[in-house]
């Protein structure tokens, strides 16, 4: 509505810059207009046109009104993003230290940051536009079709286009709608009633689902961590959790970690209900993300299935908010806005006085730790549904076998009684590609990455040395850069030289590979599923797409080829995420009637970590590495931040770093002392693409004081003049050193 006072507004902007940019509201005639904040609008920034989004108004700018320029055009009748969601987001901005703007409109699909219209996601309805219908009907007397349209149009006040267009033409129509006879609206779909909410008969609960579903209060915002073993029945869980909510007439939000899980995720809610279901994720195009995210603001769609940005969705009858695997790596993003998905999750509950469920297998040791504390509620699920049997482990020790040895003889054994027994087997691998080295048998050469420090890995399949890093891509030489040798080999194994291996082992057994390369087909892993549930003898060969949260009842045998990686890595949360990806690993085996086995190879077969995982179970093992956690004073008993630097040159990374820190010293007050604010050190992988990389970390007792710590310290970081190509970031919580 117009208004007679002068107000700011307050504008985020896609930029790398730390403050919202005001502007003057445009006029019409004499009066100023006065959209409200979550609007896009379309300002002037220096020469360009860019579109924005209004983050609050207010009465009075800091700077010189005379100077403030205008908006160029207001682009909604309504907000897009509610008012509870952008107080969230500048919580996230906040608290991630990035800039608003860019967190707001990156919240978005893609056309909505361009400036598209919101799309229409009603259906279209055509009715007569005028009550006195017999001049009208006179004017197209020598038409019978027309006539026929508007007889049809009196008798039922307004049809479906869809409808119409089967019995009329286009053409018909549009002359119609030209000279005024009948007009198009657009009505919400009807409401799916309560008592059709179910598609598929649900499962009987065991005890224990029973005793997590009377436990559950949807009333107020409560976090609940279901902590249930792999194949223990938390999907069901989350079903009748979300039946509660549907029938209320209100929406569910569940994340899931990756693109993979969607499909089968989407076709299980489908099986269970019969109400409108969007996904959100990046394998989307841009249209599709657009009309599944206005179809959820509208509230038109009562379930919504995304991965981590679509926390960022407006829902307006939210009631429930799930995160599957919340242990996932995946819900942090790792460049430009670094957030934690399932962490900012809890927060929107926590503003939108919902709950919250967090379910996983293998809890972070930040979940466990909220539990102990009493910030979260902890739920058991100890015994695996229906008839599913826990499955066994064996460790394999390759200390035995022949040097490059991949896949040792007892698991090749344990593989052909498998498939002899007309059952399924997973083969895990979390190394994609034909091997992580080419080197010459001669003289020792290795090929190496240009531009990382970092081996080149050979993928056979299109005959490219890769640098999963930086994505460089290169010929295999012919022969040895250094000694001129031929003989080059290909040395060690990922999934695709697994893969090779397994099919001159079972020449007869179809091998499916799982991963980022062959998972870039379309529909890829709706053909895997459709393949392994046929039950066929066959062998999934894959990464970490194949270890979360899938089912597939016909694998008996889960094989682990290598477990040292995280045993070895000098990064404190590794033992973790080994823990982590061997439960859930393993908890693919035997998810059906028949007992399932894992065999799992290493050079360690006594390191303490890993016999303890075997021997005493997830819980016991993360319990252990909380204690460990405690003493040495690492999170979640303490608050952890990486500044991070990168450059053309080491020196202006390491110098930009020392600077910071010394600025730190200046600003800390006596009651920074327990704080710990390290030199710069070079990242695990000093340089990528060209770039030296270095970091710092601080570690705090108290959260607060190391979030006004940094915000002072971002403030001055963007006043430190750019030298060769300098990039600086805050990476708040990090998870990767």
């Amino acid at each position: 509505m117009p208004i007679k006072h002068s107000l700011i507004a307050q504008v985020g902007l896609a930029q790398p810059i730390r403050k919202l940019f005001d502007y003057k509201l445009p006029t019409c005639g004499e009066d100023t207009l006065s959209p409200k904040p979550g609007v896009r609008v379309e300002v002037p920034f220096g020469r360009r046109k860019v579109i924005g989004l209004i983050i609050r108004l207010r009465k009075k700018s800091d700077l010189n009104e005379t100077k403030l320029k205008t908006i160029i055009s207001i682009l909604d009748n309504r907000p897009l993003i509610p008012c509870t969601l952008l107080r969230l987001l500048e919580w996230s901005a906040s608290y991630y230290q990035h800039p608003l703007g860019d967190a707001a409109m990156r919240g978005m699909p893609n056309l909505l940051r361009k400036g598209s219209p919101l799309p229409e996601t009603r259906k279209k309805y055509w009715q007569l536009s005028t009550t006195n219908i017999d001049p009208v009907l006179s004017t197209v007397k020598n038409s019978p079709k027309q006539k026929a349209l508007l007889t049809l149009l009196m008798s039922l006040k307004a049809v479906s286009d869809k409808e119409l267009s089967k019995e009329f033409s286009r053409s018909i129509i549009k002359r119609l709608h030209n000279n005024g006879y009948i007009s198009q609206t657009f009505l919400d779909s009807p409401k799916t009633e309560t008592n059709k909410i179910l598609n598929d008969k649900t499962l009987t609960l065991n005890t224990e689902q029973q005793q997590v579903l009377n436990q559950v209060s949807l009333k107020k915002y409560h976090c609940w961590l279901l902590n249930g073993i792999t194949g223990s029945g938390k999907t069901e869980v989350y079903l009748r959790l979300i039946e509660r909510v549907l029938a209320k007439g209100q929406q569910t939000l569940i994340l899931v970690p990756e693109i993979g899980l969607t499909p089968q995720t989407v076709r299980r809610f489908h099986q269970r209900f019969s109400v409108p279901l969007v996904s959100l994720h990046s394998g989307m195009t841009d249209r599709q993300r657009l009309l599944a995210w206005t179809s959820a603001k509208n509230g038109d769609a009562s379930i919504i299935l995304g991965t981590r940005s679509a926390i960022f969705t407006p829902i307006p009858r939210l009631a429930l908010i799930i995160i599957d695997e919340e242990q996932d790596s995946s819900y942090k993003q790792q460049d430009g806005f670094r957030y934690s998905a399932r962490d900012i999750a809890v927060m929107r509950a926590k503003h939108e006085n919902v709950p919250i469920i967090l379910g996983s297998a293998t809890p972070s040791l930040e979940s466990l730790h909220n539990c102990h504390t009493g910030r979260y509620t902890q739920l058991h699920l100890t015994k695996r549904a229906g008839h599913a049997k826990t499955e066994r482990w064996k460790l394999i020790d390759m200390r035995n076998q022949a040097i490059n040895s991949v896949i040792a003889q007892d698991t090749l054994s344990a593989i052909k009684q498998t498939l002899t027994r007309k059952e399924q087997v997973l083969v895990f691998l979390n190394r994609r590609g034909f091997a992580p080295a080419l080197l010459c048998h001669c003289c020792g050469w290795v090929a190496e990455c240009k531009s990382c420090d970092s081996r080149m890995t050979f993928h056979r399949s299109y005959n490219k040395l890769i640098c999963h890093h930086c994505d460089f891509r290169s010929l295999p030489p012919s022969e040895c850069p250094r000694c001129k040798s031929m003989k080059l080999i290909a040395h060690g194994a990922g999934t695709e030289r697994s893969e090779l291996l397994l099919q001159k082992a079972f020449p007869k057994t179809p091998i499916i590979r799982v991963d980022r390369d062959t998972s870039r087909k379309r529909d890829f892993m709706n053909s895997v599923y459709r393949d392994v549930k046929t039950g066929h003898p066959c062998i999934l060969v894959g990464t970490q797409m194949l270890a979360k949260g899938h089912h597939f009842g016909g694998i008996t045998l889960a094989v682990i080829l290598d477990a040292d990686t995280g045993l070895l890595s000098p990064d404190f949360r590794a033992v973790e995420k080994m823990g982590q990806l061997l439960t859930q690993v393993a908890g693919r085996s035997g998810r059906s009637e028949k007992t399932g086995e894992v065999l799992i190879q290493t050079y360690q077969p006594s390191h303490p970590s890993l016999n303890l995982l075997l021997n005493s179970g997830y819980s016991t093992f993360a319990q252990s590495l909380l204690i460990h956690r405690a003493q040495q004073k690492l999170p979640p008993y303490c608050h952890l931040a990486l500044v991070r630097a990168e450059s053309f040159h080491a020196p202006d990374a390491e110098n930009f770093l020392k600077n910071i820190k010394r600025k730190a010293q200046e600003l800390c007050s006596p009651s920074f002392k327990k704080m710990i604010y390290t030199n710069p050190m070079p990242a695990l992988l000093e340089r990528k693409s060209n770039r030296y990389r270095y970091v710092s970390r601080i570690e705090a007792d108290d959260r607060h004081e190391l979030q006004k710590l940094l915000s002072q310290l971002a403030f001055e970081m963007e006043k430190h003049p750019k030298r060769s190509g300098l990039r600086w970031t805050i990476d708040v919580d990090a998870l990767d050193l």
